[in-house]
């Protein structure tokens, strides 16, 4: 079970306070790592957080754990999650069209449908309205995956 992701952007107040707008929460500052880093809170029953730390942060291992040094990073990396939300899909697209960030619906190989939201056009996250919550729910579980994958040779080894 997932109760916290971070990310990076260049604006992570901008970016927290749309998060927490979209899950219903609210944003508050993050000093913990480095200063200038935002939290976006769900509010939700398992008290979600997205961090969101300025764009070339580090986490590196310390004698009293992470600590964040920064550092020059590229804008695009492959870290992404999947976010529940309540708004409805037109609801996010308006937000995001607000922001000036771009939003898309796609259907992930006829599966579950996602809103493909880019954060300051570099980072993706995944939006889940409610009308593509069981979707998703219905096929990422294990047997689904196991069926999937059928004969592939690493699943000898995962089993």
């Amino acid at each position: 079970m997932l109760f916290h992701v971070s990310i990076e952007a260049d604006e992570p107040r901008r970016v927290a306070g749309v998060l927490a707008e979209i899950m219903g929460g609210i944003a508050t500052p993050f000093p913990p790592v480095i200063d200038g880093s935002w939290v976006a809170h769900a509010g939700d029953d398992r008290n979600t957080l997205v961090e969101v730390y300025p764009r070339g942060t580090e986490l590196h291992r310390a004698a009293d754990g992470a600590t964040g040094l920064l550092a020059h990073r590229p804008r695009h990396n492959p870290t992404h999650f999947a976010l529940a939300t309540a708004l409805a899909e037109d609801a996010v697209k308006a937000i995001a069209a607000r922001e000036g960030w771009h939003a898309e619906t796609f259907s992930r190989d006829g599966l579950f449908h996602v809103i493909e939201l880019w954060i300051e056009g570099s980072q993706m996250i995944e939006l889940l309205p409610p009308s593509f919550q069981a979707e998703y729910l219905e096929s990422l579980t294990i047997d689904r995956w196991r069926a999937m994958l059928g004969g592939h040779p690493a699943m000898a080894e995962a089993a």
